[in-house]
């Protein structure tokens, strides 16, 4: 747990700590799961054995935890059930947290922000193929495009993913307006409000106002060094039944991990098993110098919804994505796309197309992929020295996760390897 008292709040400690736990019961624990022992709670905080039994005493009474004479303090049934009034306010704080990524702040690099400098971006490249566009058709301009997306788009996604070893037949892809339409699509087309749904903790902050904003129970698994860990994730599937698992392949935001083939067979057999559905999340893909294993090859997709994405990479006013689906979901996904968007932009595929198919994007991503990694060498020498610990050491990308002594009773504190 990460450390609960602030000796610049006003308010009392007790308070603090009462406030706290029961953040952190609403937000990583599940019914029935044991607290820290009292001396261990007081240790890890600072504070009396007497303050510690006044917060546990005080959550009892507000019914979040139960007390078992002898055996300590428990997770009580319903304690992590999020009412409408919890949705709403997570969903603000996932809207505040966004808000301040896009205010303006001089040279301050953002902590969790998944964008290139602008500075990075091949702005001769995007020039000739926003001039080639126009020149050969202006029906992008004012045409609304096929509901799967651009047949021409969707040929260039399907031989990318042969490169990564995913083999998918070019009806099984749907464009995107970016990866966050795909999540929003998936999320539409197969939850219903009161559906449990398991992600990576820690994880991506729109993800989870996305859950919050459609009334989903979330749960979160815990992200070690070689991806979720096993063995939680198969209790957390026992004990919650749910029906979507999210997944980080590569380059997971923000530990920087990538998944190992271990751990990725591990997840898929017990998918198969409990007749889970995954969405493997790889918008970072094309930052990865060396390909590892995903899931949806691995799978064949027949379990796994895999979504990519430009945007990072091209840039992010050209709303671009991807899903490459099982054969059974193609017509749900495509309907929410249609009632929800009618269509992406024809105008913005055909550019991204034109990039593909002349070789601008794949000189654009082989000059980042060296830059980012240098920069990446630069953030982890500077946490060295400045005390800091790395959850590990990512191969690429632009995430870095690390804590410091100061706090180690907290959780890992997040660094964005800073590209400038």
């Amino acid at each position: 747990m990460r450390m609960m008292i602030d000796p610049r709040d006003p308010r009392p400690r007790v308070e603090q700590l009462t406030d706290g736990l029961r953040g952190w019961i609403e937000r990583h624990a599940a019914p029935g799961d044991r607290l820290p022992s009292i001396r261990r709670l007081a240790a890890s905080q600072g504070v009396g054995r007497n303050m510690v039994i006044e917060a546990y005493e005080r959550l009892v009474a507000l019914g979040r935890i139960v007390s078992r004479p002898g055996a300590g303090f428990y997770v009580a049934e319903g304690a992590c059930r999020t009412t409408e009034h919890q949705a709403r306010a997570g969903m603000a704080d996932v809207s505040d947290e966004m808000w301040q990524q896009f205010q303006p702040e001089g040279e301050h690099l953002r902590l969790g922000c998944g964008w290139l400098p602008t500075a990075w971006r091949d702005e001769e490249a995007f020039g000739y193929a926003l001039r080639r566009v126009t020149r050969q058709s202006m029906t992008g301009l004012f045409e609304y495009g096929t509901p799967l997306g651009s047949p021409e788009l969707r040929a260039l996604v399907q031989e990318r993913l042969w490169g990564l070893g995913i083999a998918v037949d070019a009806n099984q892809l749907l464009t995107t307006a970016g990866g966050s339409q795909a999540l929003d699509a998936i999320v539409r087309g197969l939850l219903r409000p009161g559906d449990t749904v398991l992600v990576e903790s820690p994880g991506y902050y729109n993800l989870l106002g996305l859950l919050h904003l459609h009334r989903v129970n979330v749960v979160g698994v815990p992200r070690t060094e070689h991806g979720p860990d096993p063995e939680r994730l198969e209790a957390l599937i026992e004990r919650h039944a749910p029906r979507l698992f999210f997944c980080h392949s590569a380059l997971h935001n923000p530990t920087g991990t990538t998944l190992s083939e271990a751990v990725a067979r591990r997840v898929l057999a017990l998918a198969e098993r409990h007749d889970l559905w995954i969405v493997e999340d790889d918008i970072y893909a094309d930052f990865q110098a060396a390909p590892t294993p995903r899931l949806a090859a691995l799978d064949g997709l027949r379990r796994v919804l895999y979504v990519g994405s430009f945007s990072k990479t091209l840039s992010c006013s050209l709303r671009v994505g991807f899903i490459a689906t099982p054969p059974a979901l193609v017509r749900t996904l495509v309907d929410v796309k249609m009632l929800s968007t009618i269509a992406t932009s024809p105008f913005a595929e055909q550019v991204v197309a034109t990039l593909l198919r002349n070789g601008g994007y794949r000189r654009l991503v082989e000059r980042l992929r060296p830059r980012l990694a240098r920069r990446m060498d630069t953030a982890l020498k500077l946490a060295h020295e400045g005390g800091w610990v790395p959850f590990a050491t990512p191969r690429g990308g632009m995430f870095l996760w690390a804590r410091h002594p100061a706090f180690a009773s907290s959780r890992a504190r997040a660094f964005l390897a800073d590209p400038r």
